[in-house]
């Protein structure tokens, strides 16, 4: 059996037992090049969530003793990387038949993000995503999303309705009077223009809000 120092334990484990067989910590130690011990002290800082250290930026990583730049570099891409692993598309159009296929939708886009996005989803007659946009990001007010923009992204893709998308870093699932006048305001738009808002969804982490189930959409055409 070949042998490996300490430093190389996740080389060892990965050879000799395989991917599946490390733990969280194995993981940190080799991406990192640290020592176990190291990884799980850096775990044990996040609540031992992987969820939480993705959330960590340059900055965070730099505040840990013996985590240097290239250290730092090497755990943030590669939770960006795991991100972006989930952004592929199969080659099937994705079908919403329920609020939960909107989530899972929006997942690869939301998840771990630390500032707060708005996004469109445009279907077809079918209930297939047809595009997924994104309007405004961080610190810019949702209010001021603008419908013309919105409405005329669905015309471009032939849509036959639009769900609003927003996620929550907080985890607060309440909606806003913000979020309410927004949703009022599109959904008024799409009605007037016959290019329906189908819903809007506040995502989150662990969960999601539906407005429909809110009672909060001024009329929502159920389609799944």
């Amino acid at each position: 059996m070949k042998r490996f120092n300490l430093l190389s334990e996740p080389t060892e484990m990965l050879y000799n037992q395989g991917k599946s067989a490390m733990t969280d910590y194995h993981i940190i130690a080799a991406i990192a090049n640290i020592l176990i011990d190291k990884a799980r002290e850096i775990l044990a800082l996040a609540n031992n969530k992987l969820s939480e250290l993705a959330k960590w930026d340059m900055e965070r990583w730099l505040k840990i003793e013996g985590i240097g730049y290239a250290k730092a570099t090497a755990m943030v891409t590669s939770f960006e990387l795991g991100r972006r692993r989930m952004f592929e598309q199969p080659d099937k159009k994705i079908k919403i038949n329920c609020s939960q296929d909107v989530y899972n939708c929006m997942k690869p886009f939301l998840y771990d993000e630390v500032v707060e996005h708005f996004y469109i989803v445009l279907l077809n007659r079918n209930n297939q995503v047809l595009k997924l946009y994104k309007i405004i990001s961080r610190s810019t007010n949702a209010t001021l999303a603008d419908p013309k923009l919105i409405f005329k992204k669905e015309l471009d893709q032939l849509a036959s309705g639009i769900i609003l998308v927003h996620n929550h870093p907080s985890g607060n699932l309440r909606p806003s009077d913000a979020d309410k006048r927004l949703t009022k305001r599109l959904t008024e738009a799409g009605n007037s223009l016959e290019m329906p808002v189908l819903n809007h969804l506040i995502f989150t982490d662990g969960t999601y809000l539906i407005f429909e189930d809110e009672g909060l959409l001024l009329v929502f055409i159920h389609r799944f």
